[in-house]
């Protein structure tokens, strides 16, 4: 895994510079789809991978139309992710840029680490 956090955000490379400033926030989605291939945030939260299996299930699912940055998320409480009914799970809430950190840049679909 590239780093020691457990949680992370896929996410377009066209929304780099919008979570850097940003942080991750469902409101700001639009320069791209979303991985799933959604145009429009399907929950108002955030979706977050639990570890290395759940970010290569993305990767392969990668719909954005191109590559894909990874991004750790730290200090958040997992106590407060919610299930969207298919196993993956969200933040009901923005999370800030300084608690967002780009690990792994332009990551192509089926990536691996």
């Amino acid at each position: 895994m590239p780093d020691a956090s457990n949680l992370f955000h896929l996410s377009s490379v066209l929304n780099r510079r919008s979570i850097a400033r940003h942080g991750l926030d469902w409101a700001r989605m639009g320069a791209a789809r979303g991985i799933a291939g959604s145009r429009q945030p399907e929950v108002e939260g955030v979706f977050v991978c639990r570890g290395e299996e759940e970010v290569r299930f993305f990767l392969r699912i990668n719909n954005t139309g191109g590559p894909v940055d990874l991004w750790s998320v730290d200090g958040i409480d997992e106590g407060l992710l919610l299930d969207n009914g298919n196993g993956f799970v969200h933040l009901p809430s923005r999370i800030p840029a300084e608690r967002v950190r780009l690990v792994r840049a332009d990551l192509p679909a089926q990536h691996d680490f």
